[in-house]
């Protein structure tokens, strides 16, 4: 959904049209941009192998303390060892911003590999960068198999993409936003599009329940369960392609929908904004525009277990959930609620990230550690143990071992790409200054780096963010 415009006269600029690639197989594009070469199975080039090196602190420290075979005596030290370089890599971080041309805002991402993120945009364009060479390569839509919908209104791209708990599979939105479409990885080829009895409005959220068991929720109010078959990614790649080389795959339809309950208030309101898995409990979380949420048992089929009222009812654009505390936390216009549905009393009070009103737009867990990615450009830090947000210290030196300042540790993001049309002049005075929001990040904790993506908060503005901090 877009973000809520900041002015009565700002309007919706027109959408760019998607440019997708088209390369008779996605794999081999993506390939390209990890080895610069013209096609290829795979995302990056074979390589004899080797000892992986560890560049992290933890590795580091660990291998210098108990050797490099370790001891398995010592696994509450390694885990002291990772709680103290989870604590202190968020003000080690430095950024390095990446050029995405006219991309318009990033809404997702997620790590391929030590150098590759696929991203989402509101263009409706998937691609993946390379995070060391900048190189980008579009990966081809899914398209349903009837004529698409009429749309009196461009698409709101794609919102949601997620990797299978192997990372065999990928699962985003298709040409048509309302679909589900499932790539193989690493190639992404193709495997199948759910376009079949589906969803009826725009997909904003999914979530793995296993390797084979996807959930979707769309705007339309409902969760939807898709189940890929095996034998769909487990024959031959070359059967996937007919004899022109254009990739084929199968349409599925869910195995089983479910509605959000209509609410006592604003019960037109029931879009399904954000979802998160626990697997431990086999439950599924859901948030819900209305100010709602929702607890799923998650089996073969859906079963609802209860409905919670929101303590901050507006914009909840984001859930994440930590199986280690075994909460989940719902980001919102100021405030970051946490749940744990089995206590009927919640001990952990709403943390405020009020910036500049701008809202919550992204949220991850990491042990004990949120991270908070806000719609005024900025990432902040959130310790659940100590329950305070991690502070700067007094001097800016990493090695530095002053006390703290009391201000928050809040890393801002730098100015990305502004499309200075005839709308941003018009209605926004030619103002420079425009924070991103931050509408993604994720982590790839190994190589201790963050990719954080994003845009113009005003929907009519025109614009990308992304930057990798390492």
């Amino acid at each position: 959904m877009a973000p809520q415009q900041t002015g009565s006269r700002k309007r919706k600029a027109s959408e760019v049209e998607q440019g997708a690639g088209t390369s008779s197989s996605p794999g081999r594009a993506a390939a390209a941009a990890g080895t610069g070469q013209a096609d290829g199975p795979l995302l990056l080039a074979k390589r004899p192998r080797r000892p992986v090196a560890r560049r992290s602190v933890v590795h580091y420290l660990k291998g210098r303390a108990l050797g490099t075979d370790g001891h398995p005596g010592l696994v509450g030290f390694e885990g002291d060892l990772r709680s103290y370089g989870v604590l202190r890599l968020p003000e080690l971080l430095r950024e390095r911003q990446l050029a995405l041309g006219p991309l318009n805002k990033v809404f997702a991402s997620q790590w391929l590999n030590a150098r590759q993120v696929v991203c989402g945009t509101k263009c409706n364009t998937l691609f993946v960068v390379d995070v060391q060479s900048g190189r980008i390569t579009r990966i081809p839509l899914l398209r349903d198999r009837g004529p698409g919908q009429t749309r009196d209104q461009p698409t709101c791209g794609i919102h949601a993409i997620q990797l299978n708990p192997s990372k065999t599979l990928l699962a985003t939105g298709g040409e048509n936003p309302n679909s589900l479409a499932v790539y193989q990885l690493p190639t992404l080829d193709p495997v199948c599009l759910g376009d079949r009895q589906g969803h009826r409005d725009w997909i904003f959220a999914i979530a793995w329940m296993s390797d084979t068991v996807a959930v979707s929720g769309s705007r339309d109010g409902t969760v939807a369960l898709w189940r890929v078959d095996p034998d769909m990614f487990n024959g031959s790649i070359q059967g996937w392609h007919n004899n022109s080389g254009i990739p084929r795959y199968s349409h599925i339809r869910p195995r089983d929908m479910e509605a959000i309950p209509r609410a006592t208030t604003n019960p037109g309101n029931r879009k399904v904004r954000a979802l998160a898995f626990s697997g431990r409990n086999q439950e599924l979380g859901a948030v819900s525009l209305d100010g709602y949420f929702h607890l799923w048992k998650a089996r073969s089929s859906l079963s609802r277990l209860l409905s919670l009222r929101l303590p901050y009812c507006r914009e909840n654009v984001c859930l994440t959930y930590c199986d280690e505390l075994s909460l989940y936390a719902v980001g919102s216009q100021s405030h970051v609620s946490f749940l744990d549905p089995r206590q009927r009393q919640q001990n952990i009070k709403p943390l405020c990230s009020r910036e500049g009103g701008t809202g919550v737009r992204s949220l991850s867990f990491y042990q004990h550690i949120i991270t908070v990615g806000t719609g005024h450009g900025s990432l902040l830090f959130y310790d659940i143990r100590a329950q305070k947000f991690l502070e700067e210290r007094a001097s800016a030196s990493p090695d530095s071992f002053l006390g703290r300042t009391g201000r928050k540790l809040k890393l801002t993001c730098g100015r990305g790409w502004l499309n200075q049309d005839e709308l941003w002049v018009n209605y926004f005075g030619g103002t420079e200054e425009f924070p991103n929001a931050l509408y993604t990040h994720c982590y790839n904790w190994p190589e201790m780096k963050l990719f954080v993506g994003g845009g113009p908060l005003p929907s009519g503005l025109h614009g990308n963010y992304a930057g990798l901090w390492s």
